[in-house]
């Protein structure tokens, strides 16, 4: 079986059928619409799958994170297929479906938010969840301004495109909307020399309270957003103290904290979401916003709240013909059962430990491996040209990813830089698949540092 399959290449990448559809690609969809992988997927099945030309590719990008418990998982499709046969759409603003009740009361129970009793709604996408969590805090609030952070990617709609910190994600589209003002995220990696993690964290808090002085004062901020782990920004966690020390401050000023868990929710950091963690450490945050691995790949993403905020939201603001899809609800519904049934986050952090222990012997061996980071089964590998001057390596990581495919590995990059790669594997990966993962990712960066 494919799930149980490892990695194979049979042609030279690409192979004739996929450099066809390569090509038919580049005549009918826009280039803007980047890929930089040589390969077509024809089926996946678990961790794997295979492309046109029989090639068999271990893939550790997973729709970017979409993909928690992999490829064409026999439950989903037996329950969309189920709801498919009733129908396949009915809009919440005009018929109520009971999938999208039964979805947002698993969510209330399942996402740590603060307050006694929570409330859920659904839209399509992670940058709708966010601006739509953006949009609830200022209905709530009052307040016209937002606080985002460096190295924040938040979506590609034009309020998430300026919230995220990358400019290339929004290059000539402004003007952009005003009201959103930037604070500097705790990069530890890079942040000020011969600095302790305390004297650190205290540095970029300091950093955030001089928004209040510089960009906007306080009472007139309705929430300060951020990632638990950046993932565009390179996969960077939030330091537990630093994100305490946000609730904290939120408290005192009156602001809603809004986590985006797009990326990090969903079993991927050893907990159903980050912010678990944080509940267990006494604080969550107000609003929460998911998506990605949420229905195993048919569009859904969640924002979920205490219910006296929603209840503060005007009419009208809120909504949308798509969100919370008959056949998406249903997947979704089967997704978390699976979740939490296989267990699939201890699995998560037995993944993160086998993987973990890798790559700090790669650290330890390797003069370009700078830093090893991240939460559970989410972690970034950040490569340097030496560890002394730290400067950024993305030459040697487009080799890697480059060399990894060609070996049936599929690596993404991510960072400011360009410079990690990123490590989101389905958690349904068997252990063999993943040990020929580690070998042909170091076979790889052996390869490409000695040229």
């Amino acid at each position: 079986m494919l799930r149980d399959a490892l990695p194979q290449i049979i042609t030279p990448l690409p192979g004739p059928k996929a450099k066809a559809i390569i090509a038919r690609r580049g005549e009918a969809v826009p280039e803007a619409v980047k890929c930089v992988y040589p390969c077509v997927i024809k089926r996946g099945e678990g961790a794997m799958f295979e492309d046109v030309d029989g090639n068999i590719f271990l893939d550790w990008v997973g729709g970017v994170g979409v993909l928690n418990i992999g490829y064409s998982h026999p439950e989903v499709i037996a329950a969309v297929r189920e709801q498919a046969g009733n129908y396949f759409h009915a809009m919440m603003n005009i018929v109520t479906h009971e999938g999208y009740i039964k979805l947002a009361e698993k969510m209330n129970r399942i996402i740590p938010v603060k307050g006694e009793k929570s409330k859920t709604m659904f839209v399509n996408s992670g940058a709708e969840a966010v601006e739509n969590a953006v949009k609830i805090a200022k209905s709530y609030t009052g307040r016209p301004n937002i606080i985002v952070f460096s190295g924040a990617f938040h979506g590609r709609t034009l309020l998430a495109a300026t919230m995220t910190s990358k400019k290339a994600y929004a290059h000539g589209l402004g003007p952009f909307p005003d009201g959103i003002y930037r604070a500097e995220f705790p990069y530890l990696f890079r942040g000020p020399k011969g600095y302790t993690e305390a004297e650190s964290i205290a540095y970029y808090l300091e950093k955030l309270y001089k928004v209040f002085e510089e960009a906007s004062p306080a009472e007139y901020v309705a929430a300060i957003v951020f990632e638990p782990v950046q993932g565009e920004g390179g996969f960077i966690p939030a330091p537990l103290e630093w994100a305490k020390a946000v609730r904290r401050l939120c408290d005192e000023k009156g602001i809603l904290m809004i986590v985006d868990e797009v990326q990090t929710g969903f079993a991927r950091s050893g907990r159903m979401f980050v912010a678990n963690y944080w509940a267990e450490a006494g604080f969550a945050p107000d609003i929460i916003a998911t998506a990605k691995s949420i229905a195993g790949g048919i569009p859904l993403s969640a924002v979920t709240a205490r219910a006296e905020i929603f209840d503060g939201v005007k009419s009208g603001i809120i909504g949308g013909t798509f969100g919370g899809n008959a056949l998406a609800c249903a997947s979704a519904l089967k997704v978390i059962e699976i979740i939490e049934r296989d267990n699939l986050c201890a699995r998560s952090l037995e993944i993160e430990g086998k993987c973990r222990e890798r790559f700090q012997l790669w650290q330890e061996k390797y003069e370009e491996v700078g830093d090893v980071r991240g939460i559970g089964c989410m972690m970034g590998l950040e490569f340097v040209t030496d560890k002394t001057s730290r400067n950024p390596n993305p030459q040697l990581v487009a080799r890697i990813i480059a060399s990894a495919a060609g070996q049936g590995l599929i690596v993404e990059n991510a960072g400011i830089y360009g410079n990690v790669i990123r490590f989101l594997c389905p958690l349904v990966v068997t252990d063999a698949q993943l040990a020929r993962g580690l070998e042909i990712l170091e076979s790889a960066l052996e390869t490409c540092r000695q040229n």
